[in-house]
């Protein structure tokens, strides 16, 4: 059994990653060695191990294996039973290692048609009924507001060219996309540094390798905090 597909709320814990520091590479593009060109491997969980297939494209750019590992330690606690978005989904990889460790439910939000329906192939040789895709602009699907249960956990890996990250984070406070107590993973270029949050949420980590930044926030149910308020981990 996968040491984090533990059943139950939230317990209120973010567990310290247990990987060694990452190598310093210079290709945000480039997924781990273990993985290749047009595919994803699975690091953890039920599925770990399996490679996933995805078009290739300039414009997908899976967060790699290293980088997935740690984020997935910190939320070992947080993912089993939990149902989660993946916004701008691209390959997949972080909806699917998720999956692997046991959410509920999984909506993969990607607009490019090719990813979305090589994510649907994935879905059905994995025998995988808890995930849908959503073949739509993820701004859009965010406009439509949430119509059923929020999310308990929500994956925001936006282009780095467009700067979204703010934006996203907006409009899923808006939308009331959120639980109370949500984890948000946020990406982007690191030479930004932290990602400006919306009022009531509080980052928990913050590291980065090479070229990327990659965050976890958490919203927060009493009241405003500022960005530096318990942020561990930094590179």
């Amino acid at each position: 059994m996968p040491r984090n597909n533990r059943t139950g709320r939230s317990t209120g814990r973010i567990a310290d990653a247990t990987s060694r520091p990452f190598p310093r590479s210079t290709q945000r593009s480039a997924v781990s060695p273990r993985s290749g060109p047009g595919q994803v491997r699975i690091v953890g969980g039920n599925w770990r191990g399996r490679k996933l297939h995805f078009p290739q494209s300039p414009s997908l750019r899976p967060t790699p294996d290293r980088v997935r590992e740690t984020l997935f330690n910190w939320l070992q606690f947080e993912i089993a039973g939990r149902r989660c978005l993946d916004l701008f989904a691209g390959s997949g990889a972080l909806g699917f290692e998720a999956l692997s460790r046991g959410a509920a439910e999984v909506v993969f939000v990607e607009d490019d048609p090719a990813a979305a329906e090589a994510m649907r192939d994935s879905l059905r040789q994995l025998g995988c009924d808890r995930a849908r895709v959503e073949p739509r602009d993820a701004f859009s699907f965010l406009r439509c507001g949430s119509g059923g249960a929020p999310f308990d956990v929500v994956f925001v890996d936006p282009p780095y060219d467009e700067r979204w990250l703010r934006r996203a984070c907006t409009a899923l406070e808006a939308g009331n996309w959120l639980a109370p107590g949500a984890f948000v993973y946020l990406e982007d270029a690191a030479g930004r540094g932290a990602p400006d949050l919306p009022a009531g949420w509080v980052l928990l980590r913050s590291k980065q390798a090479g070229d990327v930044g990659y965050h976890l926030a958490r919203r927060e149910t009493g009241g405003a905090v500022g960005n530096a308020s318990r942020a561990k981990g930094s590179a």
